[in-house]
């Protein structure tokens, strides 16, 4: 049986060319995208508060460490949402996948919200807990591979780092949420309240933010890219399978180990467990230390979109690189800054010493989303970049607060949990230095439109 003739496909307009429409496009995916990371990162900023709502205690239970491991489960999950909803985006659509991360993130948040505490049900209180958790975590795998592909797919070559750095702030602003949300409980019922009952508002409030997320993704178009390669008749039949293939799973590798890595330790040391740290080993009030994080990180959000920007110029490498290389050297200085700023308690020196870190990150996660739709086709790229990003934050950067706190525990010294993060990101760089491309001069579309040439020969970015 003959099939049927391809689908004419217009001759023009590779990508998103109205300034205006493509803007809208941004700021629904964002939206969505920080509301996902806000969703996701109330556990980290509720730990202390759970840790006493869910866990065993007495009989050589550490509540602290289960709160840990639990926390860990929702990064264990994350490449497989990656390779599930990854696939879905590479063979129906990005919009559909990433829609569809939403709902499921949505209802395990406010799912949360409403568990009955280890006091009323036992140990089924923490094992509720852990099912959501990893429910949180499967979606949040689809959601980053899904926005970061979609921008990178509706701009110009030529400012794809400065567009998709939006996306790479979302992590960042949802976590800044979170921080603003609970301090906002918090200041208005008072710290008895909160602990017993009043953390649950933050959960269920994912139910407002939620609604708002999927009225704006409902606007949105499909990518240009995919439809094109929808239109030929070029899209793989099994992403996950080609992903994996010589070319793209070394690629995949690379990625992961001289990127994302270290990327993903560098993150969560400098972020979360910083918040973490200055309440449970240097006694900072959760209050302050909330305040203090939220503060460097509103300080040093706009250098995200600096580091995108900057990476159009000089390119990808240099930047991730060089901001793990750094994050190895600098962390244990900048953590014993720390310890001298909260004894005696010194906020404003805190905050600044915070906002050195963060501003590590933003070398390393600024340029990421397009360091990484730049390494696979089309194709499998919803489903090929997620991966690598997903074990390198989610296992490597995921794992830095509980095995910091099983270092810490078993040497007594408040530092080691850094020998971790350290390492990784110090390996990390040195991997990215010797074996990984350039990718900056990478051309998305050159796959589904014929390329002209300039009277020197040479073909121009679009």
């Amino acid at each position: 049986m003959a099939l049927p003739a391809p689908v004419p496909v217009a001759a023009t307009i590779p990508y998103t060319r109205n300034r205006s429409e493509r803007n809208a496009l941004i700021f629904a995916v964002v939206t969505g995208t920080t509301i996902e990371w806000y969703d996701f990162y109330l556990y980290s900023s509720l730990g202390l508060v759970l840790k006493d709502q869910f866990f065993a205690r007495g009989l050589g239970a550490d509540p602290m460490l289960q709160m840990l491991a639990v926390y860990f489960t929702g990064f264990a999950a994350r490449p497989l949402g990656a390779l599930f909803f990854g696939r879905l985006g590479d063979l129906y659509g990005r919009k559909r996948a990433f829609f569809s991360t939403l709902l499921l993130m949505g209802a395990a948040t406010v799912g949360i919200g409403f568990l009955p505490t280890y006091d009323q049900i036992g140990v089924a209180a923490p094992m509720l807990l852990v099912f959501l958790r990893v429910l949180q975590g499967f979606a949040l795998g689809g959601e980053y591979g899904g926005a970061a592909t979609f921008v990178a797919e509706n701009v110009p070559d030529a400012e794809r780092g400065f567009y998709t750095s939006f996306v790479q702030l979302t992590a960042t602003l949802g976590f800044f949420l979170t921080l603003v949300v609970l301090l906002a409980i918090k200041s208005g019922m008072g710290e008895v309240a909160y602990k017993a009952w009043g953390w649950r508002f933050a959960w269920v409030a994912s139910l407002f933010l939620l609604g708002i997320s999927l009225y704006v993704r409902l606007r949105l178009k499909e990518s240009p890219l995919w439809e094109r390669l929808k239109a030929e008749r070029r899209l793989s039949r099994d992403p996950v399978l080609e992903s994996f293939n010589r070319t793209n799973g070394r690629a995949m590798l690379l990625a992961l180990f001289g990127a994302t890595a270290g990327q993903g330790v560098v993150w969560y040391t400098a972020q979360f467990y910083t918040f973490f740290w200055m309440q449970d080993r240097l006694h900072v009030p959760s209050t302050i230390a909330s305040a203090v994080v939220a503060i460097a990180l509103l300080c040093a959000m706009p250098f995200f979109i600096i580091s995108g920007q900057l990476s159009d110029l000089v390119g990808r490498k240099k930047l991730i690189v060089g901001g793990n290389l750094l994050a190895a050297c600098l962390f244990l200085p900048l953590y014993k800054a720390m310890a001298l700023a909260a004894n005696p308690l010194n906020p404003v020196l805190l905050c600044f010493v915070v906002f050195l870190q963060v501003l590590l990150v933003t070398l390393v996660y600024g340029p990421m989303a397009a360091f990484l739709v730049e390494q696979f086709p089309a194709r499998v790229r919803y489903t090929a970049a997620s991966l690598p990003y997903h074990v390198g934050n989610g296992w490597f950067g995921g794992g830095v607060t509980f095995f910091a706190g099983l270092l810490v525990k078993s040497t007594g010294n408040m530092y080691a949990g850094l020998w971790f993060p350290i390492a990784v990101a110090a390996s990390s760089g040195l991997i990215g230095l010797f074996f990984l491309k350039e990718t900056r001069e990478t051309r998305i579309w050159a796959e589904v439109v014929p390329q002209r040439r300039t009277p020197t020969g040479s073909t121009p970015r679009v």
